[in-house]
């Protein structure tokens, strides 16, 4: 059989022939003849979705994805997601751009992919056997679970034996799909209702609005959505743990071979590593009674001072939604507030912060505001140039809880670990390593509750993220 690799070896067989003998004999004006043959065979398997080498000679990635916090979203004016920013680097290192086409479901997505419309898929998709035999897959890149997640007050499955008495609502042609008509074999009962109308995003969000009773999703997807779905319940794994990766055409067999050999690059890895700190690091256990309470809380108290934080922004270029997540961590919006230590008003501020900021009433609400915003604002400019956002941003809160004279002795003590001291996923790291003694006694500033100020700032990045997405809600409604 004369497969690929046989062609490329032949290739490379007559060039080797050729080479000592140049182009002086006739023998040599055959090989010639033949190489050129089979080169143009080369070049006419390049011009297909997916070619490495037309990739490169159009300078762009054409990719598929949909919109999803999981995937690919727009942070103001620019695009944002682990997808997009691990696409973005495998085309920098391709030295291409990169163009998105976007679509609304996996579907249509592997539908356009296979009738040649683009060079691959980054979209949250498991590796199948199913999906195997009509695509290639890059290396997986993260795990995840499929799971029943239900409506609080619907029939909740507890077992694999109850899924029949659920009322599912799934995504057609999905995963999830596969895998129920898979259970369907042990469980004839089983039905389902599909839809190819809606993402996986959109049918949580009609089972948050009992709309529907329950749905099938990736654990990954239910973790971020959860938080903004507080009566969504996770019920039962409906199988193991899937890899997820990207998708590219069946015979895109040279791609497929620079994405395997680009993930294999350490500082691929450690690319990874920072995405994946950046987008799932602040998502913790998720806390039911909290979420409400936040909820709630934005409804009912943050109208009286996003006027404040507003204003703040403006003057500070900081995010108001994030002032308004550190003030709700520190008060929980109440201005009034008073710490046994002496910290006082909505944003919590010390005497002698208070003092260095000229704010002379700590439980002004407006005072107190344009305070904080100013104090962590002169943090984030304290900072080397050379960390950027936004672990300059995430920095600077710890530096805002635990003080700046500790995330000097922190980044000092990175880099005695041989870590990266410019980045708050290794920050975080080290940061609990300041109460014990064996380290803090080596540092200038000594002991700190380093492990509070890592919680401080994924509460933070968590109530930033669901006022986010709760007035993004609010805005569609």
């Amino acid at each position: 059989m004369y497969t690929e690799k046989a062609h490329k070896n032949t290739v490379k067989r007559l060039r080797s022939w050729l080479s000592p003998v140049a182009s002086r004999s006739t023998g040599a004006m055959i090989l010639c003849g033949a190489l050129a043959a089979l080169s143009a065979c080369d070049r006419g398997a390049d011009s297909r979705p997916g070619s490495l080498a037309k990739i490169k000679e159009r300078g762009e990635l054409v990719v598929l994805t949909r919109s999803a916090p999981t995937t690919v979203f727009q942070d103001q004016a620019t695009y944002s997601g682990l997808e997009y920013d691990m696409v973005r680097s495998f085309a920098d290192h391709l030295g291409v751009e990169v163009r998105l086409e976007f679509r609304d479901t996996v579907g249509q997505l592997l539908g356009d992919l296979a009738a040649g419309h683009a060079d691959m898929a980054a979209a949250g998709l498991t590796r199948t056997e199913q999906r195997e035999a009509s695509f290639r897959f890059g290396p997986s890149y993260q795990s995840v679970q499929q799971q029943v997640v239900c409506h609080r007050n619907a029939v909740v499955p507890k077992r694999l034996e109850e899924l029949p008495q659920a009322q599912l609502l799934i995504l057609r042609g999905s995963s999830y799909e596969e895998r129920l008509e898979e259970l369907q074999e042990q469980l004839p009962d089983l039905t389902w209702t599909a839809t190819d109308e809606l993402g996986t995003e959109q049918i949580l969000e009609k089972v948050w609005r009992q709309e529907a009773e329950c749905t099938i999703a990736d654990s990954n997807i239910i973790a971020v959505h959860r938080r903004y779905f507080p009566e969504l319940v996770v019920s039962i794994p409906i199988g193991e743990a899937l890899p997820l990766a990207w998708a590219l055409p069946k015979d895109a067999t040279q791609l497929q071979q620079a994405l395997a050999e680009w993930f294999e690059n350490p500082d691929t890895q450690t690319t990874l590593e920072v995405l994946q700190e950046r987008y799932y690091g602040h998502i913790d256990i998720f806390d039911y009674l909290d979420t409400k309470t936040f909820q709630k809380r934005v409804q009912q108290r943050l109208p009286r001072y996003e006027k404040y934080f507003r204003r703040a922004e403006k003057e500070y270029d900081i995010p108001w939604t994030l002032l308004a997540a550190v003030a709700y961590q520190e008060s929980h919006w109440n201005p009034q507030a008073v710490s046994p230590t002496g910290v006082r008003g909505i944003m919590m501020l010390t005497r002698p912060t208070a003092q260095y900021l000229g704010v002379e009433d700590r439980l002004n609400p407006e005072h107190s505001i344009m305070g904080g915003a100013r104090y962590l604002a002169s943090l984030r400019q304290r900072l080397p140039e050379e960390i950027t956002e936004p672990d300059r941003t995430w920095i600077a809160l710890a530096a805002y809880n635990v003080g700046m004279g500790h995330i000097r002795d922190a980044r000092l003590l990175a880099q005695r670990q041989g870590r990266n001291p410019n980045l708050w996923q290794d920050i975080k790291t080290v940061l609990p390593l300041l109460q014990q003694k064996e380290h803090y006694k080596t540092l200038k500033h000594g002991y700190a509750r380093g492990r509070e100020a890592v919680r401080y700032v994924q509460a933070v990045r968590d109530y930033y993220d669901l006022l986010t997405q709760q007035l993004l809600l609010a805005s569609r409604q």
